[in-house]
């Protein structure tokens, strides 16, 4: 707990050699309270997703047997095959790929999916991709009622969706209980600077869980850094936003997202990087 909120850990802040057990284990040993898993470009992760009967049950026996819940899910896996992309195809398995990752979450219990605030990644932005993405979305939102599912957009490291305020224009369009935001700390701060407190307490209904990562402002001259920074080397000022989150009276959940380093010793790593963030947290509810 951080608090009485939930804290939870990124599935990538661990060796991905490891059998997915092994990184639940390592993530209850370290205190938290669930795992999110990540179902990114990366193909052994995306097809996770067409996992048959036998390794879905295998993977529910894990998480009762390691004793720690898979509550969230990120997937980026659509920068690959985006929802906006001018290539039919790319749409088709971008729609199958969201299908896939709301049956899937419905199956092990996952309430969350954070879905990337991109119409496009490696293609062009335009109008037309902006508005297939949204189409996307209106078929995505659909699909997450059925299953009782709730989908999360990332505040992301591109302009299109870097803000609440930002998703909040595409939550009027979509129009969906099941459609809410997922930000993150770090790419909001690198975005926004002094106006995240503004930007959060604006869209603070909308809010299903906080990624909590450190970033390097955007600058006229500099894109930003947004991520493998370690915690207190950047711009975010987390006790400010913890503060906040708490004269708001947010009671949703916190995942650190972290990346596994080769040759590094993940456990010491992500532990002193644990502590960080809740003497920060501790030092919010004190002020």
């Amino acid at each position: 707990m951080l608090g009485t909120h939930l804290f939870g850990i990124y599935e990538k802040a661990f060796n991905s050699a490891d059998p997915i057990r092994f990184r639940l284990a390592k993530a209850r040993q370290l205190g938290y309270d669930y795992m999110e898993i990540c179902m990114d470009e990366n193909e052994e992760r995306l097809n996770r997703l067409y996992w048959s009967d036998a390794e879905i049950r295998q993977l529910k026996q894990d998480i009762d047997e390691e004793g720690l819940p898979i509550y969230s899910m990120c997937l980026s896996g659509h920068r690959k095959f985006p929802l906006g992309s001018e290539n039919p195809e790319l749409v088709r398995k971008a729609r199958e790929i969201m299908e896939r990752a709301i049956i899937f979450s419905a199956r092990i219990g996952v309430r969350t999916i954070q879905v990337a605030g991109y119409d496009v990644y490696y293609e062009e932005s335009t109008e037309s991709t902006r508005e297939r993405y949204l189409e996307g979305l209106h078929f995505a939102s659909k699909l997450a009622e059925k299953y009782q599912v709730m989908l999360g957009i990332e505040t992301m490291d591109t302009p299109m969706m870097s803000s609440i305020a930002k998703f909040l224009e595409f939550e009027k369009k979509v129009n969906s209980p099941w459609f809410n935001v997922y930000p993150d700390l770090g790419n909001l701060s690198a975005w926004l600077g002094d106006d995240v407190e503004k930007d959060i307490t604006v869209g603070i209904k909308s809010v299903v869980a906080f990624h909590v990562k450190d970033t390097l402002p955007v600058k006229d001259d500099f894109p930003g850094q947004f991520r493998d920074l370690a915690y207190g080397e950047g711009c975010v000022d987390f006790v400010k936003c913890f503060s906040l989150l708490e004269d708001l009276n947010y009671p949703g959940p916190y995942l650190m997202e972290m990346w596994y380093v080769p040759d590094t010793d993940e456990m010491a790593v992500i532990s002193s990087a644990k502590e960080y963030v809740e003497k920060e947290y501790q030092k919010a509810l004190s002020k």
